[in-house]
């Protein structure tokens, strides 16, 4: 009788979960649509993209990562200058990656986003508006364009966040970075921000929307100088050791 009740128990298990999830993503659509067309009327009415940016940060980031009961721990952001521009370059494991750096970056803070992210309603108009940059990764001739558009974003003091991996990783394993963005930190003469996340994969996998609530860590590491004595002005050599710092914030829990 004991074996049979648990097999119940067994089966509702995963329909509750699964209604849970549902809720969650219900949850999610009509809290980034309700704060996108808040953020819009900001910028509407000052001009500015940082507010807007801000409010990322501020509201609608939290309130995504209190709906999938995730807990932020962020290290080393205080050892870092904010009042200078970086590109801020960390592996990728889940969607929720924006968030939990959005709320980890002090400033505001723009992204590299594929070009798909465009065609997205409500994130696309959010992304535009707030000078995103985008990458078409099946047209190379636009790389050159992008890359002449970050450095430039950067020159103008702005912090750019990019996935140099190019795709999140479903196995936790972090990807080679690909040197191209790197480029456009040389250009701007402004030093690459390595950071690590870890934990974002078991929040919210890679497949599909089934929230687990967790921990995520986010680990700030040094920055490496693309100007001056000691700096790095090859992009291949740039994305090794930003790569190899990101390995290292992961395994030695934030110390470099």
């Amino acid at each position: 009788m004991e074996t049979v009740k648990t097999a119940r128990i067994a089966v509702r298990r995963p329909l509750w979960r699964k209604a849970w999830n549902l809720l969650q993503f219900a949850f999610t659509l009509v809290w980034t649509a309700g704060g996108i067309l808040v953020a819009m009327a900001l910028l509407k009415l000052t001009g500015s993209p940082r507010g807007p940016l801000r409010m990322a940060s501020k509201m609608w980031a939290p309130g995504l990562m209190t709906g999938a009961g995730a807990k932020l721990d962020v290290q080393g952001a205080d050892r870092i200058d904010w009042t200078r521009p970086h590109l801020i370059v960390s592996n990728h494991q889940s969607v929720i990656d924006i968030c939990s750096l959005f709320m980890a970056v002090p400033v505001p803070l723009r992204f590299l986003l594929k070009q798909e992210m465009t065609r997205m309603p409500f994130v696309g108009w959010y992304a535009k508006s707030t000078g995103m940059l985008f990458i078409d990764r099946d047209n190379p001739r636009a790389a050159p364009a992008m890359l002449k558009a970050a450095a430039k974003m950067m020159s103008e003091g702005w912090q750019l966040c990019v996935f140099p991996e190019g795709t999140r990783s479903r196995d936790g394993v972090v990807g080679e970075f690909k040197a191209g963005p790197f480029e456009a930190a040389i250009r701007a003469g402004v030093e690459v921000l390595p950071v690590s996340l870890d934990g974002a994969r078991q929040v919210l996998p890679s497949d599909g929307f089934e929230v687990n609530p967790g921990p995520i860590k986010v680990r700030f590491g040094t920055p490496i100088a693309t100007t001056g004595e000691g700096g790095i002005r090859d992009r291949n050599a740039l994305a090794q050791a930003a790569h190899a710092q990101v390995l290292m914030l992961l395994e030695n829990g934030g110390r470099v």
